[in-house]
């Protein structure tokens, strides 16, 4: 039988070993601009970068496997929301919320495992400073920012780059602004120390989510070789 005490240190030893696991994960960043929102990062295989719904997407770190959990649990909810309600009623509030319960579940339940994942939600709206992000944790807890969003597996340690996005102009197009979120990325990697070697093979992506653009046309994909 757990004692408060007993429950108490368990939780901590998940959340170390989740923080440990997410810390091998290239940082994926939100950016919001004049054109739209822009979700950045680089990866080797699988896409990081997803469609959710009409003016919505994520991105993540983290296990593969639960990733793709979330992605299709978001996905679900937000179509059936769509049509039993209407699309106006599908919002990135609406369905984090929803997911947050079940990862907080596997959190808290030491008979599963965790979702080894930190997942970005962003939802594009009419201006740059009305666009929404969502970051979501391992443990269920979510936050909620505005003009950008990072989801890292360096926590709080690394200053550097909220800095560099924040000083990004919002009136770029969308290749200076990857090309401004590149920079910011390589510039955590090293501050982190992160040897050179480590980033061989990995390719960048980028997902627009654009405001003025009909819903077939709304999202755009970039990849692109590291250099």
């Amino acid at each position: 039988m757990y004692t408060p005490f007993d429950w108490q240190e368990a939780i901590g030893n998940r959340a170390e070993y989740a923080e440990q696991r997410l810390k091998q994960g290239a940082p994926v960043l939100g950016l919001s601009i004049d054109v739209g929102v822009l979700l950045f990062s680089f990866r080797r295989q699988s896409p990081k970068l997803f469609e959710i719904y009409d003016r919505l997407a994520m991105g993540a770190i983290g296990q593969q496997a639960d990733i793709e959990s979330v992605r299709v649990a978001a996905v679900e909810f937000a179509s059936r929301e769509g049509y039993q309600r209407s699309e106006s009623d599908v919002t990135i509030q609406r369905v984090v919320t929803t997911i947050s319960s079940p990862v907080k579940r596997a959190f808290s339940d030491f008979s599963s495992s965790p979702f080894l994942m930190r997942t970005v939600f962003a939802e594009v709206n009419s201006s740059p400073d009305e666009d929404i992000y969502f970051l979501l944790n391992y443990d269920g807890d979510y936050n909620l920012s505005k003009k950008f969003a990072i989801a890292s597996g360096y926590g709080e340690e690394s200053e550097a780059l909220p800095k560099a996005l924040e000083k990004i102009s919002k009136s770029l197009t969308p290749t200076k602004a990857i090309a401004k979120l590149e920079e910011a990325w390589r510039d955590h990697a090293k501050e982190q120390e992160i040897e050179p070697a480590s980033l061989e093979g990995l390719v960048w992506e980028a997902l627009l989510i654009e405001r003025s653009s009909s819903k077939e046309n709304r999202f755009q994909v970039f990849t692109q070789p590291a250099k």
